[in-house]
């Protein structure tokens, strides 16, 4: 097992333990810091209402809403059409924008958001949400992580996301109305970014009959005639991401 594999396993072991925002924010942080970067953010948005948990300056964070700055963020609108995780900053390419967005760019850097990587996750009915790990160090280039474990990093936001939402983002009304167990919304959501049965099987430490165990009865459960049936069903409820 290489190291970039052992710092995955224990934050999935990790970030399924976690049912507030203290625990996210803390088990994000751990394995920022483990891979070489200093600062983390999750944001999601679903229309107009935004959930950040991060560990970004709280003065950053707050002027970065109190000015609507997600409507500019170049990193932000970036991740709102792209679905392949990508870096900015630092020696890689600064997301293009007009001067406003550019300016914007430049502020970030004075809070100590330098350079980074950005996951985007993409959810039904136009909810959104970013994945990013930053640091403000010169010497230190996200772009290698890029090339050594893109893999990973992509797995470890969309482990996040699908938890974080499960736990966080879902109201006790929806839960009752699927009457869908977490395992069955997470292996649904795995599904649903693209992942097989063996994928599951790895990223949620389960064994492979285990993952179709819980796809089928989630697919029983919301009366749908196959798994695709029972992602759009699922969706249509608000009950993965």
């Amino acid at each position: 097992m290489s190291p970039f594999e052992s710092i995955f396993e224990e934050f999935i072991d990790a970030i399924q333990t976690a049912v507030n925002v203290d625990e996210f924010e803390r088990i994000a942080t751990r394995l920022t810091q483990r891979l070489g970067l200093q600062r983390f953010a999750y944001l999601r948005i679903a229309g107009d209402t935004p959930m950040l948990i991060s560990s970004y300056p709280k003065s950053w964070t707050s002027r970065y809403f109190q000015l609507r700055y997600q409507q500019l963020d170049p990193v932000l609108l970036r991740a709102r059409v792209e679905r392949a995780l990508f870096g900015w900053g630092g020696e890689m390419s600064s997301p293009v924008g007009n001067r406003e967005q550019r300016r914007f760019f430049d502020e970030a850097t004075t809070f100590g958001i330098r350079s980074g990587i950005t996951v985007p996750i993409r959810g039904g009915f136009g909810q959104m949400a970013a994945f990013s790990l930053a640091t403000d160090a010169r010497d230190v280039h996200p772009e290698r992580l890029l090339r050594e474990c893109r893999d990973l990093l992509h797995a470890a936001g969309v482990h996040f996301h699908c938890n974080a939402t499960i736990r966080l983002g879902v109201s006790k009304d929806k839960l009752a109305e699927g009457e869908l167990t977490q395992r069955e919304r997470q292996c649904l959501a795995w599904v649903a970014h693209g992942k097989t049965v063996a994928d599951i099987a790895v990223l949620v430490q389960i064994a492979p009959r285990t993952v179709v165990f819980h796809l089928e009865n989630a697919r029983r459960k919301l009366g749908a005639a196959s798994i695709a049936q029972c992602i759009a069903e699922a969706l249509r409820r608000g009950l993965l991401p």
